[in-house]
């Protein structure tokens, strides 16, 4: 079953993982001021790439090299250890190691003697990411980024850790290589060994044929699951907080279906606070990546895509649930960030923004008291209240990150102030900041697009489209659809992972083609038009034929035409973006119901028995795979809307319908299993089904949803 082979392991090898386990840094919380690049003439072999985070590096003293045969085949031939160090753009102690050491002239002798050093962008490269990421996790208990694995010729890796400061890292690659060069035993020893615990992290048993799914197992998964809760603050009783957007999608679909208030409460603290708090841009929209405190306060102020794709879509749907219009203005000003400062001109999104500028994390989001005195006037006193420019809203520095902790109705209450004033007055104060701080230095952008990132856009998109009906957000969400289809199609058919500088690249990986499928499902429920779900089914059928392991029926993660790592890796677990075989787990299902097909339906239903168990155990490191479980326990209902104003009548559908379901509709006749014959000339009638079996069609969009209940 998953990890419980990793006991399997030795004794002796732990006990080897802990004695080169010299130094497994993380980053301190006193930071490093970064200055600016004053790179010299040379670069290095990243001067090539695409990568705005290679190209970061392209000038640093290091001769670092991209992932590839060059760089395995170098180290094999000078019989030198591989360095692999894996970053993203908008990561700030990626930024802290590069000055401090991969700028740093005697740490680049080092490097560049007895190492091939191979930079790797974790965004573009999730394969080679994950593998080394699940070494540091056994060597050292612990991950993140920078991630910097020392392995041998082959990619083997013998040493690992994340951030290091620069006498550590000069410490540590000359223990390294000495253990290497003294004791290539022990070095080749250790490498089969961890290479066994790598191959074990993500082992899965097929379920047998007779696995049954009851509701008592997501009441189980609960039960374990609410220990975790923070009822004061929302998110998890820890810091610090990830928006999880997975996890919060699940509650609040179980919440809906079982009618639990209690958990409805907490889950809007959870959106409440999330959105009040720092961690959310009242200026220009948009959320950061996460909270570095309970209160929400303070983020860590890099922005990501597909963080804010997804919480569109979080917000979307607890509008319809909480009819908090606070939530709608999140959703709008969340895709106005997106549109105004991600977008491309031909629609892709692009990846990120950074957390620092001028060398300073959060420098561009951050107020002075002064600075909001001379900008807002007589609007400051009010502001200031709200806002909390006071000690509780005081950063560091003597600057002060924007967060409410009331909603604005209670506060214009407050102040006798009516709502309608208020709002008008915030929102002029705020387009006044905003205007400000464009005036500033902005983060550096990393604009690649990402075909995964871009496809959460779109399925985020639809769902705001369908819970306030603005057809905006429809047309954008085709308009980069259609971006996809232009630059991220290769000419056998499959995806490219990545569109950068007019240039498409990288064979696509398991989470691009299930989260394009998704986004296609999407787009076809928001329109009717089966363009979309046709191209969705040759996805399938495409991933199907590469990445099947036909064993576990369940997808390796990349393609069987992509060159081997040291282990094909199968991802299972639902994290900030959920796992790309629970994406695919439920894109068979809803193929399955729109088609008719039962192998498409069978074979969700054997990966979902695959993950029962950690369904029940770990709910919130596999939130995706539970909404798949609630499908398949719960009603799950087939909406077929057909006649001549199905569009419009699915639009007031959408605006109201919560829970389990699956909308399908035409305007004409149409072959789809389910809207055969069921299209009338005139007004179009509305059919609530189960399984294919349809109750009596109803005119109107209440009537069907009374049906639901």
């Amino acid at each position: 079953m998953l990890y419980t082979s990793l006991r399997k392991l030795t004794t002796a090898s732990w006990m080897i993982i802990t004695s080169i386990s010299l130094i497994a840094c993380h980053p301190s919380k006193k930071d490093t001021t970064m200055k600016d690049h004053h790179p010299d003439k040379k670069a290095n072999a990243l001067i090539n790439e695409t990568s705005p985070y290679l190209l970061q590096h392209a000038y640093n003293p290091v001769n670092w090299m991209p992932w590839g045969e060059e760089a395995i085949e170098k180290a094999k031939k000078e019989n030198k250890l591989l360095i692999i160090s894996v970053g993203y753009a908008a990561c700030h102690w990626c930024h802290v190691m590069e000055h401090e050491s991969f700028e740093d002239s005697t740490v680049a002798a080092i490097m560049n003697e007895f190492f091939v050093p191979i930079k790797v962008d974790r965004e573009e490269r999730p394969d080679i990411d994950q593998v080394y990421m699940d070494a540091v996790q056994l060597m050292t208990q612990r991950g993140g980024w920078p991630l910097n694995c020392i392995a041998l010729p082959d990619g083997r890796p013998i040493f690992g850790g994340t951030y290091f400061p620069k006498e550590d890292w000069k410490n540590t690659l000359l223990k390294v290589r000495d253990f290497y060069t003294q004791s290539p035993e022990k070095a080749e020893e250790y490498a089969a060994k961890l290479q066994e615990g790598i191959s074990l992290y993500e082992l899965v048993e097929t379920a047998s044929d007779d696995t049954e799914f009851s509701t008592e197992t997501l009441e189980s998964t609960l039960t374990s699951w609410e220990k975790d809760f923070d009822y004061q603050y929302g998110g998890t009783n820890r810091a610090p907080k990830f928006p999880m957007p997975s996890n919060y999608n699940y509650l609040l679909r179980y919440a809906q279906t079982t009618d639990n208030p209690e958990l409805k409460d907490y889950l809007r603290i959870t959106l409440d606070r999330m959105s009040r708090g720092g961690l959310y841009d009242h200026v220009g929209g948009g959320f950061s990546r996460y909270s570095t405190d309970k209160l929400w306060k303070v983020p860590h102020f890099e922005k990501m895509l597909y963080d804010n794709a997804q919480l569109i879509s979080l917000y979307s749907m607890a509008y319809k649930e909480y009819k908090n219009e606070e939530y709608k203005t999140i959703v709008d000003q969340s895709i106005e960030f997106v549109q105004r400062e991600l977008m491309s001109d031909d629609y892709g999104f692009y990846s990120s923004l950074d957390a620092d500028s001028e060398g300073e994390e959060g420098k561009f989001y951050v107020w002075k008291k002064e600075e909001l005195q001379t900008i807002l006037g007589s609007d400051y006193k009010w502001f200031s209240k709200l806002y909390h420019i006071d000690r509780k809203g005081l950063w560091e520095h003597g600057n002060y990150i924007l967060f409410k902790d009331q909603s604005l109705a209670s506060f214009a209450q407050k102040e006798n102030m009516s709502l309608e004033e208020l709002v008008d007055k915030n929102d002029k104060a705020l387009d006044l900041l905003l205007e400000k701080r464009s005036e500033r230095v902005r983060p550096p952008l990393d604009d690649k697009c990402l075909t995964s990132w871009n496809a959460l856009m779109i399925t985020g998109l639809c769902d705001a489209y369908g819970a306030f009906g603005d057809e905006e957000y429809l047309d954008l969400a085709l308009k980069n659809a259609n971006f996809i289809q232009r630059k991220l199609i290769n000419p056998a058919g499959g995806l490219f992972r990545t569109h950068s500088k007019g240039i498409s690249k990288i064979n696509a990986y398991l989470d691009d083609y299930a989260l394009v499928t998704e986004a296609y499902i999407a787009l076809y429920s928001a329109t009717f038009d089966e363009k979309w779900i046709t191209e969705a089914k040759s996805l399938v059928d495409y991933t199907n034929e590469h990445f099947s392991n036909k064993e576990t029926q369940m997808f390796y993660y990349t393609s069987d035409m992509d060159a081997a790592l040291i282990h094909r890796k199968t991802e299972l677990n639902d994290n900030v973006i959920p796992a790309s075989n629970s994406i695919m787990a439920h894109n068979l299902f809803q193929l399955g119901h729109l088609y008719d097909n039962s192998i498409y339906k069978g074979r969700s239903q054997t990966m979902l028995a695959n993950m029962q168990e950690y369904v029940e155990k770990h709910g919130s490191a596999y939130s995706n795979w539970a909404i798949l479980y609630q499908k398949n326990v719960f009603p799950y209902y087939e909406v077929v809307i057909a006649g001549d104003d199905a569009k419009e009548k699915a639009k007031a559908f959408r605006a109201k319908a919560k829970g389990n379901y699956l909308l399908m509709g035409s305007e004409k006749e149409s072959k789809l299993p389910l809207l055969e014959l069921k299209y009338v000339t005139g007004s179009a009638r509305i059919y609530v089904c189960i399984d294919k079996a349809c109750k009596l069609p109803v005119d109107d969009v209440p009537s069907a949803l009374k049906q639901m209940k």
